[in-house]
């Protein structure tokens, strides 16, 4: 699956990945319900950076379609709350 995370680029990531950032997902959205910002903050941080971590980074010019767009890091709670689905951020 091809991620973006806005603001800095492409990465692909195999979907054998997704049960590990689904964990870091549900724990993200239990923070934003609960309006914990210190805790939103932390995870939304550990996810990107879980992303980064398991994901091949695009070449900067590449024009792959993105099957799903994260926030970038300093996103607000509310703009990560707008690009929520039933799903929270990933998928499944």
């Amino acid at each position: 699956m091809i991620v973006r995370i806005m603001g800095e680029g492409q990465v692909r990531l195999d979907d054998v990945h997704f049960a590990e950032l689904n964990k870091l997902d549900d724990v993200l959205l239990a923070e934003m319900e609960g309006g914990d910002g210190p805790g939103f903050r932390q995870t939304l941080h550990a996810l990107l950076d879980k992303v980064r971590e398991l994901g091949t980074p695009l070449p900067d010019d590449s024009l792959e379609p993105s099957e799903l767009i994260l926030p970038a890091p300093d996103a607000t709670l509310e703009e990560v709350r707008q690009m929520l689905s039933d799903d929270g951020l990933i998928p499944g």
